[in-house]
């Protein structure tokens, strides 16, 4: 993007390329069919929350409190992590096979117009925390039924080590998050 006074940028012409940077820039297609597939992915998301939805539905009568609460979780955590796969999809294609050109439309995501690389890892881990968290919720919730009558998956060891996994997700978070402002806050200073 140019500002007043600034000479824009030269747009190179792919027919001025030398044939191996212009195999190498080309390469960053071959990641179009992984995006495809995430979409795919997204379908198939799309198809378990209308599952597990009707299942909440014809069964809400005979579900308990804590039952219909696992099931929202569960629809929960199945939108939060659709919602991650969006920011791969989105980020991932603008950042690094090619441009959207959204600009202007009524639907652009806001985060959109200032993604790159360092903010599509913060988001994404931002995203894993938020998907942990549910996860841990769900257990948390099932975690009173262990040693009661109530027969339940989950052990003290394994309610344990989820908590610890979640915790080491926010601490790589925090150090992304801590690089990033390093690294951009060197890089504005030197400037």
């Amino acid at each position: 993007m140019s500002h007043p006074g600034e000479t824009p940028p030269t747009v190179v012409a792919a027919s001025a390329m030398k044939p191996l940077p212009f195999i190498i820039f080309g390469s960053r297609w071959l990641q179009l069919p992984l995006y495809l597939g995430l979409i795919v992915a997204q379908c198939v998301y799309v198809f378990l929350f209308l599952k597990e939805l009707w299942h909440l539905i014809t069964h809400s009568f005979s579900f308990s409190e804590q039952q219909i609460m696992l099931v929202v979780l569960g629809l929960i955590d199945v939108v939060m992590i659709s919602n991650l796969l969006i920011m791969v999809i989105v980020g991932g294609y603008e950042t690094f096979v090619s441009r959207l050109r959204l600009e202007g439309h009524p639907d652009q995501p806001e985060w959109l117009s200032h993604v790159n690389a360092s903010i599509l890892k913060i988001k994404l881990a931002m995203a894993i925390i938020g998907i942990s968290s549910i996860h841990l919720l769900r257990t948390f919730i099932e975690a009173g039924n262990i040693g009661g009558a109530t027969p339940t998956s989950y052990t003290t060891t394994g309610v344990i080590l989820q908590t610890v996994i979640h915790t080491v997700f926010i601490l790589s978070a925090i150090g992304i998050a801590w690089v990033d402002k390093m690294t951009t806050g060197n890089g504005v200073k030197g400037h």
